[in-house]
């Protein structure tokens, strides 16, 4: 066994544990999924963790499959650890940080990392899901996944895998994420452990991981009779919190998630966790959705369902009649997606053998959560991995993020809360399906509930279980159909096949009462109408009428219609047809439907009605009332009499001839009335025929569209993930380049040289600010030809130069003088890339006027250093500030001593007057003169000289001091 490096003093030491059929030390690998936006996560986590830490980290992130990733660069300047990006085989180590590489799925196994093909180079791909699978696989209780900033739902299903496994989940939290689509989906789940900021996970997960992996500690069962007792208290929590009694699962599985939880929090012992249970009702909670982990998927273990498919649901089905109910059970339902699998399964047997029957599934559950979820029928689309195409077009659609369940799958489930320890069962069942649940429950519990599977199923009925559960002993109640795949036939005729769990008959649950509020009666706009017929029926001579809604209910009444509508005997009605005489009954109903149908007025002449034992003829209006407020779709009912005053006694019995007269009139107009309404509904019937055969061609062009779209879609998601990060990437080079890009700038400022970059066609690349001042740019002028512009340069062509440079590559160097007399010297090279590629020249412009001038300035100074005259200079009031070698031959005075004197000291007294007004003439702005005067010298003697005075002037113009030339008069003999 090979054995990791002794760690620090202060550093906790690691177990050592075989692993995966290795001997490979255990330390905790971590599976970090993120998307778009992930790259400011991931350095936001890396920075927040120690070099240290013991951990290692695999980080799987949506990328460009042409796309050369620098994530690892990226990730490498905010940590200490070393980035590799993985290569096939890589044996992974601790303090390490491994980074996918684009267009590879990938896969853990006995601790190296496997790289494989993507399924789809582009498109819908799910590899964080896929390494999450294979990590928990690998790893089991010890793997740990993380879902950073990303769009979609990638890491949903690997997230149930983990926490299948009894592993612990992280996930970003929604406020910190830049993009929350999937730390919203893997906290959807319901699954995850933690969810933080992306800078405060390290800190938790360096404690999770010193207590799970590194500090040492006794199995909570060393102390059997401490942990039965501090059980037995969790389990009486838990079932006065959710009325559910955990006291019979098996102990290992309830130890193992117990540990966990207390992983989480940091706890040592089981008694301190059952009390830290008794002050958190949301850790109780917690600690019953991990004794509930279903891991689920659709079509799990897809050869057992593809045996019921071809061989055992047929069977079942063909000795049954067209139309007969179809019941079956599917107990632990958890999400839904076992429940659905078994619905697909029946519909696409019913559509191969071509035949109906009415399927009813009922899928249980005691997880409220999971069975809220099956009831919505929504799925992450990482479901696509355990679905062909096929099957997600034809019972799914596609909304948002999410498939969904189409309704006809859909209503043949009905998801339900039960409890299948205490519950009663559902009967004449045809199947049963109990997978992965038995393994949890003590043999004692697995006994009593096999008699209530035999109960509930019908003759030949089939019990579906795991294919890491059995029968047990239960051999009579049940022959094997299939050893592999655990499928079962109920067998009859046993006699003891009773249930014996104390199930309660449950009460028939009541129907909720539904209360509909009342309608307002009375709104002001409604009031505003009538207020409005009301006003212009007074004003006008509009016979009696009546104003009736849609449902023919009188509304308004205006003037006497006593002759024409009583009110039927019974309860109150405002119903017309009811009110109206018996005679008019008729026309009343044909005209209303007329006009409501014609949208237009339908008169109805001399119609005969009864009065005060005689007839009197009327004409009867009805017509559509102007669409106003409240009125809208209401009908005015117009009584005329006017014209018609003769009243006709009616005899005291009817003759026989007037009654057939009355029938045959009432049998025509209902004659009319039906033809009427049979052709409204022959044409009514042809629209909507036309209608539907429009809106069917419409339903199969958009269905097909969509499914273009949906297909466009994903490829266009995983192209904008993959887009987000490289786009991440590629702005963190950006940031690089713009630094360097500034440091770059400053530089070539701050050596106050002008430069211009030319390419080989002579355009402006790229110019610093000090080149302005020659060559008037601007940051447009990029790009355009620099023999566009002038120059501030006396005889100098830029172009000539730079082309001889190119030509035979020699670099040139110039004196030039630009037009306000500077000079400057310019240098021409050519401009050369990183791979030594000639691409245009570099001309800079060095400012050297100061620097000739100085030149200038010491070459003359030399001169006047050598000359055989007196050269002096000296301020206002005659301080010497300037001494010569031919002043020094002259006088005696050596320069220090010379430096120190006032040329009044060297001057007679007689001649002080006419040298000082030559001195003052000079600051007076006289630029020239001379004099002839005498000197002292040091030795006491009088010379006899010729002395010229220069006034000296700064750079603003003013006199700030004079120069004195001597020489010597010679005595004439």
């Amino acid at each position: 066994m090979t054995k990791k490096e002794q760690p620090a003093k202060d550093k906790p030491a690691r177990q050592d544990i075989p692993k995966s059929g290795t001997a490979a030390a255990r330390f905790p690998i971590v599976g970090i999924g993120a998307s778009a936006g992930g790259l400011e996560a991931f350095e936001s986590f890396f920075k927040a963790m120690p070099p240290d830490s013991g951990m290692a980290f695999v980080l799987i992130s949506h990328l460009d499959p042409t796309h050369i990733s620098i994530l690892p660069e990226l990730i490498q300047k905010k940590t200490q650890m070393k980035v590799h990006q993985i290569t096939d085989g890589l044996t992974i180590q601790p303090n390490r940080i491994y980074v996918i590489p684009p267009n590879k799925d990938m896969a853990i196994l006995n601790g190296t990392l496997q790289l494989m093909d993507l399924p789809q180079p582009r498109g819908f791909n799910l590899p964080i899901d896929s390494f999450f699978k294979s990590l928990a696989q690998d790893q089991g209780p010890d793997a740990i996944g993380i879902i950073l900033s990303g769009t979609g739902s990638d890491g949903s299903l690997g997230v149930r895998q983990i926490k299948g496994e009894l592993g612990m989940v992280m996930v970003q939290d929604e406020d910190s994420a830049k993009y929350a689509g999937m730390p919203r989906s893997a906290a959807a789940t319901g699954l995850v452990d933690y969810v933080l900021a992306a800078d405060k996970m390290p800190e938790a997960l360096v404690k999770y991981t010193r207590h799970a992996f590194v500090k040492p500690r006794d199995p909570i069962t060393k102390d059997e009779k401490q942990t039965q007792n501090a059980l037995q208290k969790i389990y009486i929590l838990l079932r006065t919190h959710t009325h559910h009694d955990f006291s019979l699962y098996k102990k290992n599985t309830i130890v193992r998630r117990v540990e966990r939880r207390m992983h989480v929090h940091q706890i040592d012992n089981i008694q301190d966790y059952q009390t830290f249970l008794t002050r958190s009702e949301r850790e109780i909670h917690v600690l019953f959705k991990d004794f509930l982990i279903g891991v689920t998927s659709f079509f799990r273990d897809p050869d057992a369902f593809a045996v019921l498919k071809e061989k055992y649901v047929p069977e079942l089905l063909a000795d049954k009649p067209e139309g007969a109910m179809v019941r079956i059970w599917v107990t632990g339902c958890s999400t839904g997606e076992e429940a659905y699998s078994m619905a697909i399964l029946v519909q696409e047997c019913m559509e191969k053998m071509n035949r109906h029957f009415n399927v009813q599934i009922f899928a249980t559950d005691i997880d409220p959560d999971a069975i809220n979820t099956a009831r919505s029928g929504r799925y992450p689309l990482s479901i696509s991995a355990d679905l062909d195409t096929r099957r997600l077009k034809q019972f799914f659609t596609k909304q948002d993020n999410h498939y969904k369940v189409k309704k006809p799958i859909r209503e043949m489930l009905v998801f339900a809360l039960q409890d299948l320890i205490k519950d009663p069962p559902f009967t004449k069942l045809d199947i049963i399906t109990c997978r992965n649940l038995l393994i949890y429950l003590e043999p004692e519990l697995q006994k009593k509930l096999f008699p209530v599977f035999h109960y509930s199923l019908m003759p030949a009925g089939l019990l579906f279980i795991g294919s890491s559960e059995s029968l047990g002993q239960e051999t009579t109640l049940f022959e094997i159909c299939d050893r592999k795949w655990k499928i079962f036939k109920r067998k009859s005729g046993v006699s003891n096949a009773k249930p014996i769990l104390n199930l309660p008959v449950p009460a028939s649950p009541e129907a909720p009462s539904v209360i509909n509020p009342p309608e307002a009666v009375t709104r002001a706009e409604e009031i505003n109408s009538f207020k409005l017929v009301e006003t212009i029926l007074q004003e006008s001579d509009t016979p009696p009428c009546v104003i009736i809604d849609e449902k023919l209910n009188i509304v308004y009444i205006h003037g006497r219609t006593g002759k024409y509508l009583e009110p039927a005997a019974g309860r109150a009605c405002f119903n017309i047809l009811d009110m109206a005489r018996p005679s008019l009954k008729t026309v009343l109903a044909s005209a209303i439907r007329k006009s409501a149908g014609m949208k237009q007025e339908v008169v109805c002449k001399e119609v005969d009605i009864e009065d005060n034992g005689g007839t009197i003829k009327i004409d009867l209006t009805v017509k559509p009332v102007p669409a106003y407020g409240a009125l809208r779709g209401m009908l005015m009912v117009v009584f005329n009499d006017e014209k018609k005053t003769k009243t006709r006694p009616r005899p005291k019995a009817p003759r026989k001839n007037d009654t057939i007269n009355r029938l045959e009139q009432e049998l025509q107009y209902t004659k009319e009335n039906l033809q009427t309404t049979i052709e409204e509904l022959e044409t009514a019937n042809e629209e909507l025929q036309s209608t539907n055969e429009e809106l069917q061609s419409a339903n199969e062009e958009l269905q097909s569209t969509n499914e273009e779209l949906e297909t466009s879609k994903e490829e266009l998601q995983s192209l904008n993930e993959e887009s987000a990060t490289v786009n991440a990437e590629l702005q963190g080079r950006l940031d690089e380049l713009s630094d360097a890009n500034d440091d770059m700038k400053n530089l070539l400022n701050s050596t106050q040289i002008g430069t211009i970059f030319l390419d080989m066609d002579m355009n402006i690349r790229r110019f610093t600010d000090r080149i302005i001042d020659l060559i008037p740019l601007a940051a447009s002028d990029i790009g355009r030809p620099v023999s566009h512009f002038a120059t501030q340069l006396k005889q100098f062509h830029i172009v000539d130069h730079a082309l001889q440079v190119l030509k035979d590559l020699i670099p040139r160097e110039f004196e030039v003088e630009s037009l306000d007399n500077k000079l400057f010297r310019t240098r021409i090279m050519p401009y050369r890339t990183m791979l030594n590629v000639i691409d245009g020249v570099v001309v800079t412009f060095e400012d050297i006027t100061e620097f000739n001038r100085y030149r200038l300035t010491a070459h003359r100074l030399s001169v006047i250093m050598d000359s055989k005259d007196a050269i002096l200079i000296q301020d206002k009031n005659g301080a010497i500030s300037f001494w010569n070698r031919g002043a020094a031959d002259m006088y005696g005075y050596t320069e220090s001593e010379a430096l120190k004197m006032n040329i009044k000291d060297m001057i007679p007294q007689k001649n002080h007057t006419a040298f000082l007004e030559l001195i003052d003439k000079a600051f007076a702005g006289k630029l020239f003169d001379s004099l002839e005067t005498c000197r002292i010298t040091r030795s006491g003697a009088v010379l006899k000289v010729w002395v010229m005075v220069l006034a000296l002037r700064n750079e603003k113009d003013m006199t700030n001091g004079v120069v004195t030339i001597e020489r010597i008069i010679p005595e004439t003999e």
